[in-house]
């Protein structure tokens, strides 16, 4: 139980004190009343002796009574009713709650600190997070236990006001005070009267009430005199008389009222009176006031005075039955503000009302001074000692006597209490086994009764061994006659004197009160007693510790049956349960959960007895123990509780936020549950807004915002597709963030930025974010350009289960107007919400169903430059309208205007507050939790800026490998600037191209050309030979110098500035990528304003492009030295060029069949001069899965050509086959071509090496490799036939093929890169790191071209001569730069005989071996004869030829090997 101000030995003896009647004039109460007291009330403060008093029992032994306290009272003839005492305890405990601002008690018990006082309602109520901060220092005690001052005021009032009843005396009264004033005309005659009445009152048998504790009541005359106004000497005089009359014992002159009240009061006189008057008042717990009024009224009706203890203290002159009725009686009409009136209903309401405003200034004892204070407490002292206490002894002795006579018992009673305390005990009947004989009544004079008179006598005064022997042995006698209520009343006494008697050598007898209060429960059905019995046994087995008795003690009266006549139940289980709550508590070991159980138990009650604030008090205390426990539907139903407690109450904040705490939590609930809460919270919000209509916008709970995933565009929304008109992509909120892409168009926008800065970033530069999110850099305010939306998109989620409807959604701001030109630095003060300003996006509905996650894109328009910060969203919530309606709210009328009907909306709002990324690059950051800043919410408006839109005609998705497309780009400047400097830059330039910088170069549009060609054609005349039609370019025409960066490409804008409104469109010539598959392709579109702006210097405009490539043909080429002479100048620079075509195109894209129209050559050193193809099928068409195969021979370009052009010109040779030429040096086919070259040409050249020793080497490595190499380009030009929905279209393309060597095979397709092979690691140093720097064998093999020139077939007679002679000339040249020493040798080296059968045998006539030196690209003959003996087919190709270059040490010796056989035909004429 909750700690008591007063231990339970100081406690029950205040329970139990003699009761003393009072019974005054009329002039002796208007002398009291002037202090505004009664005359009981005027007593009441010293009421307690301040010393020890003593007596002898019956034995002649001294026993000291200490601490005696009396209970003087007015008489009352009507018993109390029941239903007034509830009135009454049900007011005392409503108007005892924690005091504000106490220090928070705390209990710490297990893991928990239980915060136990007023403060623990902010304490656990959760959104109070940070409750443990409020704690008090915790003592060194674990335990530190709280009192509840509700409890014991009800506990002392429950005591108090307990009526008296027949079977026990502690509560009869034992003396009458008479009270007469000095200054009546007759004072002895009056104190006969008020004699007689109170004889009357006694014994007449009209008055059962009040009870009267032997018929020998103690009278006690008491003379008041008023000093300030009365007769001094009178007062003595009549006192004299008095002694005289009474005998000094009897009587005494009492002298109050020294001063006189309307004396101003300077000094401070103190008031103690005012706390038991404020306790025991019974008013309405909302407005207490000091005391009883005065309703001054005529002699007829009565003085309705509201006393201390509820007693009505005046008498009617002579008419004894005229007895105020007992102040607790209900009246049936007592209006609802809880007054209680007289039976007479003199008194109406508004006097009662008049009556508490002129209380409130009462000061009690006004004209009493504390000489005046110390007179009370003589008379006080004087009465007990001189007056009632010999009454007592006298009492007890007679009673003793009595019983001794009338019973026969040997001496006194002694001799039990001595059996009893060494320890035979008589056994008693069990309770099951007696009679139900309740109703069985003694007389008055039964000795039964007169043992229980003395053993209460006893008791009340604090003879407690003497009063147990007598209870035990009246215990007996009615055990033995079955008087049940009786002995209940002797056992629950006899428990409590065995518990008091300081000797006691026995434990307190628990099982005595157990019989007691189940006698009284079940038997006796008189729950009052048996809840007297419940507090007094469980104070006592909580001073012994015995908390878990204790508790089971108080639960067992708690049950809901256990309804007395007439009196809920209600406020007493709610008062025991709390109590049985803080037992758990304070054992050993804390049972915490059982704790916070009880509390909600005792929450619950107390709601049902109407004790709102005790109720919602409990529900905050157990909150702390089942708060974070995960125990969620516990929490909810706690939080609704004290969100409804508090709501009655009108603490409308606490509980708006417990019903917050229902809705902000995952919940269990079932979604009928939730909808009645959210409906509840809306309810009670909307009462709570109403309040303060001006005041701010509260947070609102629901839905939950994702601030974090809030993301911000700047921008137009993009536009949709328009027919053949497509909008570049850009970038839209529809579009997910991916890293990579994001990284290629930072670098894209650098390309560009560099380019235009003359190479190199500006520090500066940032790059361009439209639009923002978690993964963009926020750190940095935003640049926003005035009279360009911004949009921000929010990620709302519904937890609940049931549909949110959020109406008039709108963003939040405040904008700071700002100059940022630097003319005027002046700011302008803030604006909240002025839509001249910023113009802002409302959505009128916005629905989220149940448990789902939505985004929001709220739009707001700048019309002013300046500093715009986002704070948040406000809205109105609201949930759809069902056909349920909350527990005891039902739902409000009304109906939004839309698709959705609602129940009922509050306005709010939510505050976007986003946590920037945690710092980690410092020490300091890295030890330390510390986070950025997030801007993506505060733009900067900037000045107006052009705004460019690209739109794309005819762009195709689908295109096959190589194939060329014209589509055209539309740009549109839909700002109120100009724009110049547009520039667009993109990974793949190869994909596309403006065409050529000169207009001569470029076709003007496709229907120039037969079949609508993309390219420029020429008809030819169709007779003529396969030969080459040469033309010449520079890639300076097409934008490719060797400087520049080839990704970046200026657009051919008109005057270089598009005007505002104004729109251009350019061709652009798009040719499918080598590859297939699926390809995105970026551009990135930069241009700038034609006026300087401060803040930003340019703006982008992104476009992907997505084409879906299908096969078309694979071109592989190699190139080989001819062997022939045919050269005019005879110059061996011929070469052979074969180039195979094979059609891998799968027929799904309704590809016919392909036609290779053209094939061309671009080189500046070579051209291809004419086609050896044998066929005269001019038509070269691929059918699927077919292979051409196309010779060429390619010739040197002419010396004197080659040196007018300059290094970048090259000569485009076309070779046709079919009818018009295509004109491979202008656009798009050069275009395409120099594109695809570009990507070479950026390979840097190779470094020359510094270390002198191995430069000879080499140089001359380099010199022999160079020997090998051509640079010569072919361009394969082709038409290909589909049927596409019956209709036959044309597709042409390209495609390009850069042969770099002799003899190696080059491809027009990516070769894919074959893995390497795993290899094992190796452990140790490899011992020759050095890379050999020999030529390789091919190289070598092109140092020197070797052919042989003779006649094909050569007749011989062999029968007339045996040996045939043929002139064979074999023909040197050198193909490099230096100067080379040849050896030839002609001797046979075959490796095996079979080579021998094959070739047939011959021999080579004269010098075996020459050795020459030829100069750089000489040509060299040799005349030799070859000798045959038979005929047959020879290979002549025998010679071996090695070769080294002459000014080097090192040989590389190789053979020189003819790859082609030379066969010579011998026939025999």
């Amino acid at each position: 139980m909750a700690q008591c101000v007063q231990s339970v030995q100081e406690l029950i003896p205040d329970s139990f004190v003699p009761c003393v009647a009072a019974l005054c004039s009329e002039e002796a109460e208007r002398l009291t009343r002037l202090n505004h007291l009664s005359f009981a009330e005027l007593l009441k403060p010293f009421s307690r002796l301040t010393s020890e008093v003593h007596m002898r029992d019956p034995n002649n032994q001294l026993h000291i009574i200490k601490n005696l306290k009396i209970a003087v009272s007015n008489i009352i003839t009507q018993p109390p009713q029941p239903g007034a005492i509830r009135k009454l305890l049900n007011d005392v405990v409503s108007g005892s709650q924690p005091a504000e601002g106490l220090v928070a008690n705390v209990i710490t018990a297990g893991d928990y600190d239980l915060n136990i006082s007023d403060r623990s309602v902010k304490a656990s109520v959760p959104w109070y997070s940070n409750w443990k901060d409020m704690l008090m220092e915790l003592q060194e005690s674990s335990l530190y236990t709280a009192t509840t001052p509700w409890f014991e005021s009800y506990r002392e009032t429950f005591l108090q006001s307990m009526p008296a009843s027949d079977h026990e005396f502690l509560n009869h009264y034992l003396a009458c005070m008479l009270v007469a004033s000095s200054s009546e005309a007759e004072p002895v005659e009056q104190f006969s009267k008020l004699s007689q009445e109170q004889h009357q009152i006694q014994h007449n048998s009209d008055y059962s009430y009040p009870k009267w504790f032997i018929p020998n009541t103690l009278k006690y005359y008491v003379l008041l005199h008023d000093v300030s106004s009365g007769d001094e000497q009178r007062a003595e005089s009549i006192y004299e008389e008095m002694k005289q009359k009474y005998g000094t014992q009897g009587c005494y002159l009492l002298k109050i009222n020294s001063r006189t009240s309307n004396r101003a009061s300077d000094e401070q006189i103190p008031d103690p009176w005012s706390q038991y008057l404020q306790k025991n008042s019974i008013q309405n717990q909302e407005s207490y006031e000091d005391g009883p009024g005065t309703i001054t009224s005529n002699k007829n009706s009565d003085n309705n005075l509201l006393s201390l203890d509820g007693l009505d203290n005046e008498v009617k002159d002579g008419l004894p039955n005229n007895f105020r009725a007992h102040p607790l009686q209900l009246d049936s009409s007592s209006d609802p503000s809880n007054s209680i009136d007289g039976p007479d209903h003199v008194k109406s309401t508004s006097l009662l009302h008049e009556t508490k405003k002129a209380n409130t200034g009462i000061i009690h004892g006004a004209c009493l001074t504390l000489t005046d204070h110390d007179r009370i407490r003589q008379f006080i002292q004087e009465f007990t000692f001189r007056g009632l206490l010999p009454h007592i002894e006298k009492t007890i002795r007679q009673l003793n006597d009595q019983l001794i006579s009338r019973k026969g018992l040997s001496r006194s009673l002694f001799s039990a209490t001595k059996k009893w305390f060494s320890g035979s005990k008589v056994p008693e009947k069990g309770i099951n086994e007696l009679k139900n004989t309740s109703g069985l009544l003694y007389p008055p004079e039964a000795p039964e009764l007169q043992i229980r008179k003395m053993a209460d006598l006893c008791f009340l005064v604090q003879h407690y061994d003497l009063a147990y022997s007598c209870y035990h042995t009246a215990k007996k006698d009615f055990l033995n006659d079955q008087a049940m209520l009786y002995a209940a009343g002797a056992l629950e006494m006899a428990a409590v004197s065995a518990f008091l008697h300081p000797g006691a050598p026995r434990p307190y007898p628990a099982h005595y009160m157990d019989t007691a209060i189940q006698t009284y429960r079940d038997i006796c059905k008189n729950m009052v007693l048996a809840e007297r019995c419940v507090l007094l046994s469980a104070e006592i087995l909580k001073s012994q510790s015995k908390y878990s008795e204790a508790a089971a003690l108080l639960i067992r009266l708690t049950s809901e049956q256990n309804t007395w006549k007439g009196m809920d139940s209600d406020l007493r289980s709610a008062l025991l349960l709390e109590q049985a709550a803080h037992c758990f508590i304070n054992m050993k070991s804390p049972m915490v959960r059982k704790y916070a159980f009880h509390m909600i138990l005792a929450g619950h009650r107390f709601s049902k007895a109407g004790q709102k604030k005790h109720a919602l008090r409990c529900y905050c205390q157990a909150m702390q123990v089942y708060k974070g426990k995960g125990w969620s539907l516990a929490e909810d139903h706690i939080n609704f509780t004290i969100g409804r407690q508090s709501y009655t109450l009108r603490q409308l904040d606490n509980a708006v936020s417990a019903f917050r705490h229902i809705l902000i939590n995952e919940s269990k609930q079932s979604a009928a549950q939730q909808g009645s809460f959210l409906r509840e919270y809306l309810y009670v919000y909307k009462n709570v807004s109403q309040l303060s209509p001006d005041g701010p916008l509260p947070q609102l709970p629901l839905p939950y915002i994702n601030s974090s995933a809030t993301r911000v565009f700047f921008g137009h929304d993009r536009r949709p597709a328009d027919g053949e008109k497509q909008a570049a992509t850009h970038i839209s909120l529809d579009q997910e963030y991916d890293y990579e892409s994001s990284q290629q168009w930072r670098e894209l926008e650098e390309q560009v930025v560099a380019l235009v800065n003359k190479g190199v970033i500006p520090s500066n530069f940032h790059p361009t974010q439209y639009c923002l999110n978690s993964y963009s850099d926020n750190s940095r305010f935003p640049l926003a350009v005035v009279e360009e939306p911004i949009t921000v998109e929010m990620a709302f989620r519904n937890p609940l289960k049931v549909p949110l409807l959020l109406t008039d959604l709108s963003l939040l701001w405040k904008f700071q107007p700002k100059d940022f030109s630097g003319k005027n630095n002046e700011v302008k003060e803030l604006v909240i919400s002025k839509p001249e300003m910023i113009g802002a996006e409302v959505i009128s509905e916005f629905l989220i169903n149940s448990e789902e996650s939505k985004v929001a894109r709220l739009k707001l328009f700048p019309h002013h430059i300046g500093e715009l910060h986002i704070l948040g969203v406000v809205y109105n919530l609201g949930t759809i309208q069902g056909s349920t309606t909350i527990d005891g709210i039902g739902a409000l009328p009304g109906c939004h205007a839309g698709n959705h009907c609602l129940s009922m909306t509050v306005r709010g709002r939510q505050d976007l507050e986003i946590q920037g990324p945690r710092l980690n690059n410092t020490k300091e950051e890295k030890t330390s939790i510390k986070y950025g800043p997030d801007r993506r919410l505060d733009p900067i408006i900037t000045e107006e800026m052009p705004l460019l839109e690209v739109f794309f005609i005819h762009f195709p998705t689908g295109l096959l490998c190589g194939e060329i497309r014209k589509a055209y780009v539309e740009f549109v400047n839909v700002s109120k600037c100009p724009l110049t400097g547009l520039k667009v830059v993109s990974k793949r330039p190869e994909f596309f191209t403006f065409g050529g910088n000169t207009a001569v170069l470029t076709p003007l549009s496709p229907s120039a050309s037969e079949n609508c060609s993309a390219y420029k054609t020429v008809v030819t005349d169709s007779t003529s030979v396969c030969a080459a039609l040469t033309s010449s370019a520079s890639s300076v025409d097409f934008g490719i110098g060797t400087g520049s960066q080839p990704e970046v490409i200026p657009v051919p804008l008109p005057d270089t500035v598009l005007l505002p409104g104004a729109s251009v469109q350019l061709p652009m010539w798009l040719r499918g990528p080598d590859e297939e598959g699926v390809h995105e392709i970026n551009f990135l579109f930069y241009y700038e304003s034609v006026k300087r702006q401060p803040k930003i210097r340019h703006r982008i405009l992104r476009h992907t492009a997505v084409v879906c490539t299908s096969r078309s043909l694979n071109v592989r080429a190699t190139a080989c030295r001819s062997n022939s002479l045919e050269d005019e100048e005879g110059r061996g620079g011929n070469m052979l060029v074969f180039v195979d075509v094979e059609n891998v195109n799968t027929s799904e894209a309704g590809v016919k069949e392909f036609h290779i129209v053209q094939v061309s050559s671009s080189s500046k050193h070579w051209k291809l001069q004419k086609s050896v193809n044998l066929s005269e099928n001019k038509d070269a068409k691929l059918a699927s899965r077919e292979k051409g195969k196309f010779c060429f021979k390619a010739v040197r370009c002419k010396e004197k050509e080659a040196a007018t052009q300059s290094s970048e010109k090259y000569t485009f040779a076309d070779i046709i086959f079919g009818n018009e030429q295509i004109i491979s040096s202008a656009s798009p086919c050069a275009d395409f071509f120099y594109r695809s070259l570009s990507f070479e040409l950026k390979k840097p050249p190779a470094q020359p090496s510094v270390q002198t020793e191995k430069q000879s080497v080499e140089d001359a490595v380099r010199l022999i490799q160079k020997c090998s190499e051509v640079d010569l380009n072919i361009v394969v030009l082709w038409k290909a036939y589909v049927v596409e929905d019956s209709k036959q279209l044309i597709l042409e393309g390209q495609h390009h093929v850069i042969l770099r060597a002799i003899g190696k095979e080059a491809f027009s397709y990516p070769q894919k890169q074959e893995p390497p092979e795993m290899e094992l690691l190796k452990f140790f140093r490899p011992e020759n790191t050095t890379v050999s720097s020999r030529p390789s064998v091919e190289q070598l093999s092109n140092l020197i071209k070797a052919s042989l020139h003779y006649p094909e077939s050569f007749n011989h007679p062999f029968h007339q001569k045996s040996l045939c002679l043929v002139p064979v000339t074999l023909l040197l040249s050198n193909c490099s730069k230096a100067d080379v020493d040849v050896i030839v040798d002609l001797r046979h080296k075959t490796t095996s005989p079979e080579a021998l059968e094959i070739h047939g045998s011959f021999t080579w006539l004269g010098q075996t071996q020459y050795k020459l030196q030829l100069k750089s690209e000489e040509i060299h003959t040799l005349q030799l004869k070859a000798c045959f003996v038979h005929t047959g087919v020879y290979n002549l190709g025998t010679p071996r030829v090695f070769a080294k270059l002459s000014d080097q040490d090192t040989v590389f010796e190789t053979s020189q090997q003819n790859s082609m056989p030379a066969l010579i035909i011998i026939n025999n004429v």
